[in-house]
């Protein structure tokens, strides 16, 4: 279970469940700056940088991400979310550009932690800016990832399959290339 375990979790990065920590990184900084959606839209743009917690490949202003609906309605409902309204502003001028620059899933859990960690009293400023630098915000995608893994470990097992090999044809796109040439 562990070196399956290993391999799930090494697959994490800043395109798979990596982006937490730099969406929260990108939208405090920006909202902390007293910049608007707008200017920190066009900030980004300047810079030729992506918004990090902002797209999705499939997910679209009319193919929603009910994730995302349901994490941001739960929020509304329990505390204060001046970082999330933000957050939402931002994606009003994003997918104005392209329907598929929403909020996704990272961003919604970045600018909801933060939110949250204000409005409990227990963290200042500083100490978000603490969490953000040492990475702690990926951290909520690797428990829960974490646990999904466990969880197809023990399924594989309990129906007896064998380690799953996807097709080598399916996975080498590259033509051209001789992979034992050195």
């Amino acid at each position: 279970m562990i070196s399956s375990l290993c391999s799930g979790l090494l697959s994490i990065g800043d395109r798979f469940g990596g982006a937490i920590n730099g969406a929260a990184n990108q939208f405090w900084n920006a909202y902390r700056s007293n910049k608007t959606p707008s200017e920190f839209v066009q900030e980004m743009r300047k810079k030729g940088e992506l918004i990090l917690g902002i797209g999705h490949l499939i997910k679209s202003v009319t193919n929603p991400d009910h994730r995302v609906q349901k994490l941001i309605e739960f929020v509304k409902k329990r505390q204060p979310t001046p970082l999330l309204d933000y957050a939402l502003e931002v994606e009003k001028i994003t997918t104005s550009k392209k329907s598929n620059l929403i909020l996704n899933v990272d961003g919604t859990i970045a600018v909801s932690l933060i939110d949250m960690m204000l409005h409990s009293n227990y963290f200042s400023e500083d100490d978000v800016q603490n969490y953000i630098k040492i990475g702690a915000f990926n951290s909520i995608f690797i428990l829960s990832r974490t646990i999904g893994f466990i969880g197809h470990y023990i399924d594989q097992k309990r129906l007896k399959q064998g380690l799953y090999r996807h097709p080598w044809d399916d996975i080498l796109f590259m033509t051209g290339l001789d992979i034992n040439k050195k």
